[in-house]
């Protein structure tokens, strides 16, 4: 056997690493990512499963180590209730509300920041101002500007001889106001998620569709509408999460998780809070947990195939 020396100059190659030193390399990647699984394992997946068993036991709040087995009792108390099925209504339509406004406002502001205009990230800066308010303090406010006597939006409606309206005890104007806290308080948000799906869009689009003569009506309805559609799609998925588990501007408005005098603005965030932490039923809680939690589910699924759905209609034309 014949040893060969290194060439002068050159660098000995560095030895094997042991068995033990590569399993560690290998398992590395996966202690990088633990600390989050942790995380969700302990306040994500361990409440959610203890949540869906507690759901068929009756739970007292003064007493939560004594559980009695139901079965789906709690759920069918729950669907015999009317006022889960008003609290379901009210979800919808404050739903409904507060996201459309909201998109097509956060649509339109994104559209104008989209130009090159002076103090474009003081614009911005201040858009994001309502989203980083504190839930309690804008709707404390809010209460004060709707109020019935002394609220500043009736002073300015009795000025067109528009007399004071009841904002507080209302269906419709109750919700109103309601709606108007969420559309306030996330318009910005949506706006700068809007603004960053249009910086996306090629700038090459938008010179060819003003070479070819489209107005800037034109350019927005057929080249930024097109480009932004899975941008829509995310902040209409976001937004109707977030409708469906609207909680802290009802809550706050009157004080009251009944959500008005005859539950006219009550959604099914404080149904579930009354049922658990008013008449301390936790098991009845829990089930109404995970009638939202499918719900939503149910919602997002159903937008995902209208979304779905539409631009395969448009390549198959």
């Amino acid at each position: 056997m014949t040893l060969v020396a290194p060439a002068p100059g050159a660098r000995p190659s560095p030895p094997a690493p042991a068995p033990a030193r590569r399993a560690l390399r290998a398992l590395s990647p996966y202690g990088y990512i633990a600390p989050f699984f942790t995380l969700f394992a302990a306040f994500g997946l361990f409440p959610l499963l203890y949540t869906a068993y507690i759901s068929f036991y009756k739970v007292e709040l003064q007493t939560p180590g004594d559980k009695l087995w139901r079965g789906w009792s709690n759920y069918t108390a729950v669907f015999d209730d009317p006022f889960f099925w008003t609290a379901l209504r009210n979800t919808f339509t404050l739903g409904a509300l507060s996201t459309i406004p909201q998109l097509m406002l956060a649509l339109g502001l994104a559209h104008l920041l989209n130009y090159k205009l002076r103090g474009r990230t003081l614009f911005r800066t201040v858009m994001l101002l309502p989203y980083a308010t504190s839930v309690a303090a804008a709707t404390l406010v809010f209460a004060q500007l709707f109020g019935h006597d002394f609220g500043l939006v009736n002073y300015a409606l009795s000025l067109v001889g528009i007399g004071p309206v009841d904002w507080q005890t209302g269906t419709w104007t109750s919700q109103t106001a309601v709606s108007c806290i969420v559309i306030w308080r996330w318009t910005g948000y949506n706006a700068l998620i809007f603004l960053a799906g249009m910086q996306s869009i090629p700038a090459d689009l938008y010179e060819a569709a003003e070479m070819d003569g489209a107005s800037r009506w034109r350019q927005f309805f057929h080249v930024t509408l097109p480009g932004l559609r899975p941008t829509i799609v995310f902040a209409v998925i976001m937004s109707t999460i977030g409708a469906t588990q609207l909680f802290g501007e009802p809550l706050l408005f009157e004080g009251s998780a009944s959500g008005g005098i005859s539950h006219q603005y009550q959604t099914l965030g404080l149904y579930m809070y009354e049922q658990g932490w008013s008449f301390f039923h936790l098991g009845r809680a829990a089930a109404i947990a995970w009638v939202m939690f499918l719900l939503i589910l149910l919602l997002v699924g159903l937008n995902a195939l209208l979304t779905r759905r539409r631009p395969a209609k448009e390549t198959a034309r």
